[in-house]
């Protein structure tokens, strides 16, 4: 007869604790957004459909790439304050210089994302707090769309309304259009050998300088993905508008922020998680104009509700890690 040690037994059952542990938190996400959709098709269930998806997901694409561009840098362990105006500078370029001069519209937006990855140069060769640069640079960006567009007007190239307009049969075009931007993403980041670089940046900076490998460099990196994928939220934007606006995308920073931590991203420690990130911009897409509107909750209590919502992921996230450590 066998006896067990009961030492061995406990460390055995913590194990497993902590392993269902760590599953719930990573499915945290995607149960969140199964709650949402399971809310609206109780509230309406005609929204469940082909249309429905297009009309309710219509602008998560563009806050979903927003997301992505806050995800990298808070990959690195910094924050980015101005991705909003910045979003908003981009749909005023593209509604006008890109489409009256392409090439000019064209040079300003890579010169922007130029801009980016100098500010990230700039952070660590400095050692500068991010917030207060990037914070700096929203006032900046904000200007040059006013200067660029001063009020709201313009029109989206024909070839950009023609791509976000685009209706794949069977499945809504925002969600193929989240899935793709997920995958990629996620096979870049997650399963690169370079990915694997650029989140040691704000896992563990330290030892990737003495294994040889530049922090400046990866900063740079970071910062012009982040430049790249706000580019593509702003075009996005004003290809599902059609027209732009100085002040078209200045909320979208607190949503990519709050989009990456209800994906699962911390602040700190480089732990970032593509998929949830695109999973968490859907989900506060569909709150924000879905779900708070067959509630009939008032237009200016939505943005309370859609805290609200944040706040109670953040604390089973919480009770979460609790099991996990």
């Amino acid at each position: 007869m066998t006896t067990v040690n009961p030492e061995t037994a406990f460390r055995t059952a913590a194990r497993g604790s902590a392993s269902r542990a760590r599953m719930l938190r990573a499915l945290l996400p995607a149960l969140s957004l199964a709650l949402v959709l399971i809310a609206i098709a109780w509230l309406n269930p005609r929204a469940i459909s082909y249309f429905g998806f297009s009309l309710m997901l219509n602008l998560a694409i563009p806050i979903a790439l927003a997301t992505i561009a806050q995800m990298f840098v808070i990959a690195g362990n910094e924050l980015d304050l101005s991705i909003g105006t910045f979003v908003g500078f981009v749909g005023c370029v593209t509604a006008t210089w890109l489409r009256d001069a392409p090439l000019l519209g064209a040079a300003v937006l890579l010169g922007s994302i130029a801009i980016y990855a100098l500010l990230g140069a700039l952070i660590h060769l400095r050692n500068l707090p991010s917030i207060v640069v990037t914070l700096g640079m929203s006032f900046i960006w904000q200007g040059l769309a006013i200067l660029v567009l001063p009020k709201p007007g313009g029109k989206a190239p024909e070839w950009l309304q023609a791509i976000t307009s685009f209706k794949p049969p069977f499945i809504p075009f925002p969600i193929v259009a989240a899935v793709v931007i997920a995958v990629v993403v996620h096979f870049g980041l997650m399963r690169t050998s370079y990915g694997v670089i650029l989140r040691g940046s704000g896992g563990n900076p330290a030892a990737l300088s003495r294994a040889g490998w530049s922090l400046l460099r990866t900063k740079v990196t970071l910062f012009a993905l982040a430049g790249l994928f706000g580019v593509l939220s702003g075009m996005t934007l004003i290809g599902i508008t059609s027209s732009g606006d100085a002040n078209i995308g200045n909320g979208y920073t607190l949503l990519a922020i709050a989009g990456v931590i209800l994906g699962g991203g911390e602040f700190m420690g480089g732990r970032v998680s593509p998929i949830g990130a695109v999973i968490g911009a859907l989900t506060l897409a569909l709150a924000a104009s879905s779900l708070l509107t067959f509630m009939h909750i008032p237009p200016d209590w939505q943005v309370a509700a859609n805290g609200a919502i944040l706040i109670i992921v953040l604390a089973a996230r919480v009770l979460i890690s609790r099991k996990e450590a």
